[in-house]
């Protein structure tokens, strides 16, 4: 499996955006310090190839940029030993299933869901719940036909090819590690919300796209953030104030150089309090969302 489905927790996260009518903003923010700027954009991790091409915005920002920057460095798909030590991390050790840490109803719930595709909770129980909610989501996905690469991917291959330089906020090991903590303490609730929310993926991943083209972040707020707030409250520090913090010094360290660097990241961690942008602004920044 892919680190971007590492992602796909902050999946209902940075996937959820919806857009009202007649916006003409989009998901990117020009930051700037003086005569310096530095462009973000919020990205979803979950695009149909129906979806391509991209918001204009995006590809002309990505033009003129010298230096891209992304959450995290995918593992090529090829390495066989990377992916069996990304598989690893999120496995349980041995002795421990995911059956010692949830219900008998929700683990027969979680059953129930896995038998429309041929398979069986047993076949995911040595996983963590993080790991577990990522696939269900990647599953649920490719039933409602919107499975497909996500903006991210999309642009390290981008770079790659226009040989751009790629610069990257935190390493494969803290996303592994992350996602595998992902739930923990309140695991039986992190799965049973998970499987509630799975019948409006397709609706939530429509409207993501939607508002991922306009930039709505009240939208945005209310169902990514709110929503990753609902399914797993104790993992939301971890996953969105610490990494907007970490973040912060990374982005203000990008000014006053030669660079013209263009940083994408998941959209729920540039709306509301604490996010990203909050973050630029209070510390006196220029932003405008463009």
């Amino acid at each position: 499996m892919k680190i971007q489905t590492l992602n796909m927790m902050v999946m209902l996260t940075s996937l959820l955006l919806y857009a009202s009518e007649g916006s003409a903003q989009t998901s990117i923010w020009k930051v700037s310090k003086g005569s310096d700027t530095v462009f973000i954009g919020g990205t979803i991790h979950i695009l149909p190839i129906s979806e391509f091409p991209l918001p204009v915005e995006f590809t002309e920002t990505f033009e003129k940029s010298n230096t891209i920057v992304f959450e995290v460095k995918m593992p090529d798909p090829a390495d066989i030993e990377g992916q069996r030590a990304m598989m690893g991390g999120l496995a349980y050790a041995e002795g421990k299933t995911l059956k010692d840490d949830v219900s008998k109803e929700t683990f027969e719930a979680l059953n129930a869901y896995l038998s429309h595709f041929g398979a069986t909770a047993d076949q995911l129980a040595q996983f963590k719940p993080g790991m577990v909610a990522s696939t269900l989501v990647a599953m649920e996905a490719q039933r409602s036909q919107l499975a497909g690469q996500g903006v991210d991917a999309y642009f390290m291959q981008l770079a790659a090819r226009d040989g751009k330089s790629s610069e990257y906020l935190e390493s494969l090991d803290f996303q592994i590690n992350m996602l595998a903590n992902m739930g923990a303490g309140e695991e039986d609730r992190f799965i049973s919300e998970t499987l509630v929310t799975l019948p409006e993926l397709k609706h939530i991943l429509k409207s993501t796209i939607k508002a991922w083209r306009e930039g709505d972040t009240k939208k945005i707020e209310e169902l990514v953030v709110e929503t990753f707030k609902r399914e797993s409250p104790a993992s939301y520090d971890d996953v969105f104030t610490k990494r907007n913090h970490n973040w912060l010094s990374q982005i203000e360290a990008m000014f006053d150089d030669d660079d013209q660097e263009f940083v994408l990241v998941g959209a729920g961690h540039l709306v509301g309090d604490g996010s990203v942008i909050d973050l630029l602004e209070a510390k006196g920044y220029k932003v405008e969302q463009m």
